[in-house]
């Protein structure tokens, strides 16, 4: 009956009356009333009195909803406490203000370390912002966001108090200049709003930058030290580890922190997490762990540290002995593999220094090889190949091991096989490894002998199938690097004739007068360029006139340009 309180009485009475005309006696008051129940059971909303037959009249109802009358009365009735809750979220039309940068607070009881990542994500998200309104001189939006910064600073410092297992003296101190920081920068931004003058407010940016930079500096710093901190537990433990549900969760927790960059990682090099992972390979008992431990030393060893501390270890010779193994899983091979092509990456300068490396690369080389031809996977062949062509910019006595070792056919009969050759990542490779043995004379009759040059002419025309940018990028390395060895074959007579016969020099010119066809890249215009000119002199008749006195009498940097400035024409 509590819905007779948002009908008027106007409504309440035609009810009744048309409760009163259904009665037949007058012992029928009790029916009346139920009528009247009825009909306001029957008709709950004000919407639906008007197929009510009014007597006497056909006017129709008022109509009032009584839910609509409901939330009218509910502004009233406002809750304390979900006020409090809407005023600390702002409301803003800006693009950054879209999505709040909340970390989640279900966590299980590792997952400490990645809430204090999510947090100094969003620390690091929220400095750049400020540093973007700050050039555009949002002066609103610059304060809004360093408040928003000091809670989250807070809450950082906060949160980690909680897990930690306790706080040294210096990092106290940073936490206390953090804070100390970033209520400057608030007071200060504050007081910028107050400020309508534009040349005061210019004087003041330069104060509000170095504040801003000094808390991002303070920042880092804390950062540092936590995350030193936790890395040295987990290393403590690996170290200690005597059962392998302990030594799998912390390993599997250190992966996790060398996929966030490489600063994490030279943070594991310097607390000795290269020497406790190598404690664990070399523990039969954790035969099992091999796989996960050697893909985190791969990650590690991402950095100068790593390899430092991975050669003070004799890594290189455990990494010799697992490969030469074969009681080791195929996996645990591929493994180290990829430690293998991580630390002699060209990329890296510091790989030219490892001596230890050179006594065990024969019998390195040898184990990749063999895992190569064995390989069950285009991953496990993907890694192994890496790691030889690798090898092979490291030191030429590699390319002459490969050689005896027969790595020619081997490589080129697994080109054949679709089951480990299957992507332009691994083409890369052998090409790589190809174009690295070609400076052997001994390399040009082996590459007739296995037909290898239709292999290369193959591989210019390599495309990519998904159109990635990482992909497109591997296509052009397998151009350029195939038409580098087809220059360095071609010092052979007896190559340069056979490439001329299986029709390499219309896809040289192709590439080169076609910049589609070589996505637009000027490495692989002058590797064609280089090849067109080593096969010319051989056999001149081999190309046109027109190609030839474009693409091969005049200098080199003359063709280049003709090639890579030709612009398309719409008229």
């Amino acid at each position: 009956m509590w819905m007779m309180w948002y009908l008027p009485p106007r409504m309440i009475v035609l009810l009744m009356e048309s409760a009163l005309e259904t009665l037949k006696g007058p012992d029928s008051c009790d029916q009346a009333l139920l009528q009247i129940g009825i009909n306001m059971m029957a008709f709950p909303g004000v919407s639906h009195l008007d197929s009510i037959p009014l007597p006497g009249q056909g006017l129709p109802l008022i109509q009032v909803d009584s839910v609509q009358r409901w939330m009218e009365d509910l502004k009233l009735m406002t809750d304390c406490e979900c006020m409090c809750i809407l005023q600390s979220k702002p409301i803003s039309l800006e693009d950054d203000a879209q999505s709040e940068l909340i970390p989640s607070s279900q966590h299980g009881p590792c997952d400490h370390l990645q809430l204090l990542l999510k947090r100094a994500w969003i620390i690091s998200t929220e400095l750049g912002r400020i540093g973007q309104k700050l050039d555009r001189e949002r002066w609103g939006r610059v304060h809004s966001l360093s408040v928003r910064l000091t809670c989250h600073a807070r809450s950082m410092i906060n949160e980690y108090s909680i897990f930690s297992r306790g706080t040294s003296e210096e990092m106290e101190q940073f936490q206390k200049l953090l804070m100390e920081k970033c209520s400057e920068l608030t007071a200060v931004t504050e007081r910028c709003l107050h400020i309508d003058d534009e040349q005061v407010l210019k004087s003041m940016k330069p104060c509000v930058n170095e504040t801003l930079s000094a808390v991002g500096r303070y920042f880092s710093q804390l950062l540092e030290l936590a995350l030193t901190q936790e890395i040295q537990v987990l290393v403590r433990k690996i170290d200690a580890s005597d059962n392998l549900y302990t030594a799998e969760s912390t390993t599997g927790n250190l992966f996790s922190l060398t996929q966030e960059g490489a600063p994490l990682c030279r943070i594991i090099a310097k607390e000795g997490g290269v020497v406790a992972l190598f404690k664990i390979c070399r523990q039969d008992c954790f035969r099992c762990l091999y796989p996960q431990t050697l893909r985190t030393l791969a990650s590690i060893c991402c950095v100068e540290e790593g390899i430092h501390q991975l050669e003070k270890v004799d890594g290189i010779l455990c990494l010799a002995d697992i490969l030469t193994d074969s009681s080791h899983s195929e996996a645990t091979r591929a493994e180290a593999a990829a430690v293998v092509a991580q630390i002699t990456s060209p990329h890296l300068p510091v790989t030219q220094h490892l001596s230890s490396f050179l006594e065990s690369m024969e019998e390195i080389v040898t184990a990749l090889i063999k895992l190569c031809q064995e390989a069950s996977s285009g991953e496990v062949f993907l890694l192994a190949s890496a790691a030889l062509a690798n090898i092979t910019f490291f030191d030429t006595m590699a390319c002459e091991m490969l050689l005896q070792l027969n790595a020619m056919r081997i490589l080129l009969e697994a080109c054949a096989d679709k089951q480990r050759v299957d992507t332009p990542y691994t083409r890369d490779q052998i090409v790589t490894i190809l174009a690295n043995m070609s400076v052997l004379e001994q390399c040009a009759s082996d590459i007739i002998q296995e037909d290898g040059l239709q292999l290369l002419l193959g591989m210019l025309s390599e495309k990519p199938m998904s159109g990635s940018p990482a992909e497109v990028a591997a296509c052009e390395r397998v151009q350029q690097k195939a038409a580098v060895t087809l220059t360095r074959l071609s010092r052979d007579p007896d190559v340069a004739r056979e490439a001329i016969r299986l029709g390499c020099m219309p896809r040289l010119t192709e590439l080169c007068w076609v910049p589609a066809e070589r996505n637009n890249s000027d490495s692989v215009l002058v590797a064609c360029l280089a090849a067109l000119r080593t096969l010319a002199a051989v056999c001149p008749e081999g190309l046109p006139d027109t190609d030839f006195q474009q693409l091969v009498k005049p200098r080199l940097v003359d063709s280049f340009l003709l090639c890579a400035n030709m612009e398309e024409s719409f008229v």
